[in-house]
């Protein structure tokens, strides 16, 4: 499905294109710095320089241009020589490498190409380059006086091309005739049926190399590719692409499809090591935008926030999200990884785009808590990861296989991975607040990612009433898992009992104590309760902390359900929200209506 998905995209690319910037079959991009001027004899006239400048951060270089060339297949360290556009070496016999010998037969090479390819041509500008093909000496390039001034621009190893009558010879429509009747009736492939398009066709023994992908080499991966006997099927030995034959066609369309998205950033994000790779069934650009909005992919200067409050507004009153967008359209979501010189394909969803936009809605929902006023209100997937990772970490980056689960749980609204609410208890378990360094135990999205997972998990519907956006003072904790949460709250009221006692104090409770009674709260509450005592009898509104004290211990029922022991990974997460939630709801009693609140004064 990944091939056939990308070579019915590579088939919307070129209905859509009208500035032939996506090539057809037989035909790639390159990056070219000059071109070498011909006069109709074949001799050298001039060197152009086809660089442009372009933006690159805060500077301004100079870089090749892109130019639909002649198919430009993988080259290793053979001799094998490129039709029009190649470097100084093959096109001029000249270069900087050192190995004579070596040059002048890659010349040579060109030389027998160019001319084979050109034989008998009728188009001036093929025969310009046949007979420059013709007549060039390398042994007196260097002594040229065309070439004087650019010598050692041309030999650097960047591609060059030929102009003839100000025009580029491989867009001369005779010379494009010529060189794809001569590619085809030199194709030795073997004709097999295409596993892609179902259709007898000659079978692509190498498929093409993708670049763009983070961590991957340079000259690119290979996303099919077979390089050893225990790779290969019965019979197949040695032949590579015939082990899963996809025809030529297929493996261009989809190499240069998924090249073309690679390119754009539009189309692509980083998720860990994993590349990202989005796209829809139709040229329609609308769609990127709003995935790209919707995962918090936006760049300039609107507030992301009202963006992603307008398009839900549209979501939840069933309005169309965009005018001419069918919510129908199928849309893929493809992740990469770079395994040497090869791709890993982490996952490849599918499914149509209205499906999509409201599993994120549903995840954004999912993730919905109190939060600070300075907080924006929307957490992306980039800073939900950033939160199981530590802080003081060089390497901040997630973890690659949870990252693209938690990814998988966002688009398709399923569970999310049981890695990613590991990690976060892990993060709450580690760390200490800690003002300069600016961390903190537990933050709103460590509550807002637990909440999440919980309502997800198979049992999540046994604490909805707890799993709320805010405070939720009328429950009881009788229900499966409700214990826990009112010990998170009341903890939260100790702690404050505390600060009120002792206004400024560096170590608190929940630095000596939250681990120990989010995990064994039989073993501290105890203590802490004896501590409070005292905590109470200091502060100047003690009793209203006593009072709290008491309504939770009420709730909790001490006398005949004692302490637990130990509390469950999904346990712990529910002390962790009720104490969030207590902690928020003590902080948001200064900005609510009635001010009121708990303990009978503002904070």
């Amino acid at each position: 499905m990944i091939l056939q998905s990308l070579v019915e995209y590579y088939e919307i690319l070129r209905q859509k294109d009208k500035d032939g910037t996506v090539p057809p079959p037989g035909y790639s991009p390159a990056k070219v710095s000059y071109a070498l001027e011909l006069s109709p004899e074949g001799e050298l006239l001039g060197v152009l320089s086809l660089r442009v400048k372009q933006q690159r951060g805060k500077k301004e270089v100079e870089a090749p241009q892109v130019l639909v060339v002649p198919e430009q297949d993988t080259r290793a360290v053979n001799i094998h020589p490129y039709f029009l556009c190649d470097n100084s070496g093959y096109l001029l016999g000249l270069d900087k490498k050192g190995k004579p010998a070596r040059t002048a037969a890659c010349f040579a090479a060109a030389r027998d190409l160019h001319r084979s390819v050109l034989e008998g041509t009728s188009s001036p500008a093929g025969k310009a380059v046949y007979q420059f093909f013709t007549r060039w000496d390398p042994a007196l390039a260097k002594g040229h006086p065309v070439l004087a001034e650019y010598l050692d621009e041309l030999t650097g190893g960047g591609s060059l091309v030929f102009t003839f009558g100000g025009r580029f010879v491989q867009e001369d429509p005779a010379v494009k005739a010529q060189w794809e009747q001569w590619r085809a009736s030199h194709s030795e492939s073997p004709q097999m049926q295409c596993l892609v398009t179902g259709q007898e066709a000659p079978v692509a023994v190498l498929h093409p190399k993708i670049k763009g992908v983070r961590g991957a080499q340079s000259v690119g991966a290979s996303l099919v590719s077979f390089n050893a006997p225990a790779y290969e099927s019965y019979g197949r030995s040695g032949g590579q692409g015939l082990n899963a034959p996809v025809s030529e066609y297929a493996a261009f369309a989809y190499g240069t499809a998924l090249n073309w998205l690679l390119s754009d950033w539009h189309h692509h994000c980083q998720v860990g090591d994993t590349t990202v790779v989005y796209w829809a069934a139709d040229p329609n650009p609308q769609f990127v935008d709003l995935f790209n909005t919707m995962m918090g992919n936006i760049e300039g200067e609107e507030d992301p926030d009202h963006l992603l409050a307008e398009l839900f507004a549209h979501v939840e009153r069933g309005d169309p999200v965009a005018r001419d967008l069918s919510l129908s359209t199928p849309f893929y979501v493809l992740g990469l990884a770079p395994n040497a010189a090869r791709l890993s394909v982490r996952f490849f969803l599918q499914s149509d785009f209205g499906t999509m936009v409201k599993n994120i809605h549903r995840h954004y929902r999912d993730l919905a808590i109190e939060r600070a006023p300075y907080e924006r209100e929307y957490l992306t997937l980039y800073w939900l990861l950033r939160e199981t990772v530590n802080p003081n970490a060089r390497d901040k980056a997630p973890s690659s296989s949870m990252a693209a689960a938690t990814l998988r749980a966002i688009l398709m609204g399923g569970p999310y991975p049981e890695a990613l609410y590991e990690s976060v208890l892990l993060r709450v378990r580690a760390e200490q607040d800690n003002t300069e360094r600016r961390t903190h135990k537990i933050t709103r999205g460590r509550a807002a990612i637990i909440k999440a997972c919980l309502l997800r998990k198979p049992q999540g519907a046994l604490y909805r009433e707890v799993l709320t956006m805010s405070l939720n003072k009328e429950y009881s904790g009788k229900e499966p898992g409700g214990q826990a949460y009112v010990l998170g709250r009341l903890f939260a009221v100790l702690e404050k009992a505390q600060l009120d006692a002792n206004p400024g104090i560096n170590t608190t409770i929940k630095d000596r104590y939250f681990t120990s009674a989010c995990t064994t709260p039989a073993a501290v509450f105890p203590t802490l309760l004896m501590l409070a005592q005292h905590h109470i009898s200091k502060a100047r509104y003690g009793y209203y902390s006593d009072q709290q004290i008491g309504d939770l211990l009420d709730k909790l029922e001490v006398d005949n359900r004692p302490y637990p022991k130990h509390l469950t990974l999904e346990e712990q997460g529910l002390f962790i929200l009720g104490y969030y939630h207590q902690v928020k709801a003590r902080y948001g009693k200064a900005n609510s209506a009635d001010k009121n609140t708990d303990d009978g004064r503002e904070d």
